[in-house]
């Protein structure tokens, strides 16, 4: 694939571009590209969205977590929505941020990191680490030679109870702890603050209440002035089943127990990562063989679907069969027919040939869906694409953007066969929305004249879009 080129109408510097795969919806993906391989369709309008509200609704810095997903269409649309802090987790992740961004300021939220880490992060400009243990802060010392202008975040430990995936096991340093380690960083440390995570997809905003709570105890016996309150990730997103309270419901809650550091002048940050992203892309698989009940696909837990295999997490899916029609017949082995009205649940199986590759589901599609169909399973901008492996060598890093909310322009498509292995296609579309790449479950692909089903969208946004139904 081509490099992006800037959006002929764009007025945002650094903010918009172009990609070479752009569509009106996720079945033209599918009718176009006939792919053979997974392909990530990414929704701009989804996480510029959600960027937009957590910028409106916290009252503080919102750090974007890269590693939820760090591609670098979801990176540009954050940064053209206003998002200038990125919470990073390596030098990679800094490097990619600081490659796109000049001006992007970066938070190494790590706590625990190696020493070239620390001194190569340093050498960029980086000057605010977390840590959760006194070993920590004597390699932060020691790599930056006691430099005076650190600033200093003590990882607190948090009960998890309200997660779906509880990250209290293997970073925070409890109370007692927490309190010497705050006292010594105020020796050294040009500002001090004090960062939590509640677990991934949180679903009790009484969470935040509680760990907010843990962290005034502990700025209280240290007798420290905090200057900055961080308080993580965890907002969660919509998944079936998992229906969480809306985002401002969060909010609220951190304002009012956040309220006592506030008033003795400290700074509020969040670090929000599923809830901004999830809704923002889904991937577009196919099914290469059916059992019974049971599709392999070619997409699994290697892939963008480790969630789905190995903490049985559900994600809305739809059948995409494109509609016969001279050069956009797409669908060989069905023959195009519509699709079944009556559904059923399905159990996924991914491309390699390891036993434990498989997605338990249950997954509910037409009861005639069958080799030669594609699916779009949704909700999987975050933690989707970003955690694959190349596994039997099944990779794909195949991207499409579906921004059918945009106005149209024509420019011209880059004229060439795609480098990864897709099927000859019809070169995506001449006149297509500007930049962007796929929606998620929200706006999975949905175009003028679709329909749309399954009212999927991420926490706090009652209006975003569904999966895209022809």
């Amino acid at each position: 694939m081509e490099p992006y080129r800037a959006l002929p109408s764009s007025t945002e510097p650094n903010g918009i571009t172009t990609p070479d795969y752009l569509f009106r919806s996720i079945d033209e993906v599918a009718k176009r590209l006939k792919p053979e391989t997974p392909v990530q369709c990414i929704f701009p309008e989804a996480v510029r969205s959600q960027a937009r509200k957590f910028i409106e609704l916290f009252p503080g810095k919102v750090l974007y977590a890269v590693k939820c997903n760090p591609g670098q269409d979801m990176l540009r649309h954050m940064y053209a929505t206003g998002i200038r802090h990125f919470d990073v987790a390596s030098l990679e992740e800094a490097r990619q941020v600081k490659s796109l961004f000049k001006d992007a300021k970066l938070h190494f939220m790590h706590p625990v990191k190696s020493r070239e880490s620390i001194r190569r992060a340093y050498r960029m400009g980086i000057r605010d680490f977390s840590l959760d243990s006194a070993a920590e802060i004597m390699k932060l010392m020691e790599e930056t030679k006691s430099a005076r202008d650190l600033r200093l975040f003590i990882r607190l430990a948090v009960a998890g109870n309200s997660a779906a995936y509880d990250l209290s096991g293997k970073f925070g340093a409890a109370p007692s702890t927490a309190v010497d380690l705050l006292r010594h960083a105020r020796k050294v440390a040009v500002k001090v603050g004090i960062c939590f995570h509640v677990g991934s997809q949180c679903m009790d905003p009484a969470a935040y209440t509680a760990a907010i709570g843990r962290a005034l105890d502990v700025a209280t016996k240290a007798k420290v002035k905090v200057d900055v309150l961080d308080v993580g990730g965890g907002f969660p997103a919509i998944y079936p089943n998992m229906t969480p309270p809306p985002l401002e419901s969060f909010m609220d809650a951190i304002k009012q127990a956040a309220q006592p550091f506030v008033d003795q002048g400290a700074e509020l940050w969040c670090e929000p990562g599923r809830a901004m992203v999830a809704a923002a892309a889904s991937m577009l698989v196919r099914v290469n063989l059916r059992k019974g009940r049971r599709l392999y696909i070619n997409d699994g837990t290697y892939g963008s679907l480790f969630d789905a295999g190995a903490l049985g997490w559900r994600f809305p899916v739809r059948l995409v069969r494109p509609q016969k029609g001279g050069k956009g017949n797409t669908h060989k082995f069905a023959n195009a027919r519509p699709p079944s009205e009556k559904t059923v649940p399905f159990m996924f199986y991914g491309p390699t040939c390891d036993n434990l590759d498989k997605m338990k589901g249950p997954f509910v599609l037409p009861e005639d869906t069958q080799e030669g169909d594609w699916i779009e399973i949704g909700m999987l901008g975050a933690y989707g694409s970003t955690m694959q492996t190349r596994f039997n060598g099944f990779h794909s890093e195949f991207v499409a953007t579906v921004w059918p909310e945009a106005a149209p322009f024509a420019f011209e498509r880059v004229r060439k066969k795609p480098s990864l292995p897709l099927a000859e296609a019809d070169p995506a579309v001449q006149q297509a929305s500007p930049m962007g790449r796929v929606a998620a479950p929200q706006s999975i692909g949905r175009g003028p004249s679709e329909q749309t089903s399954q009212n999927l969208h991420a926490s706090g946004d009652g209006r975003s879009p569904p999966l895209s139904a022809k």
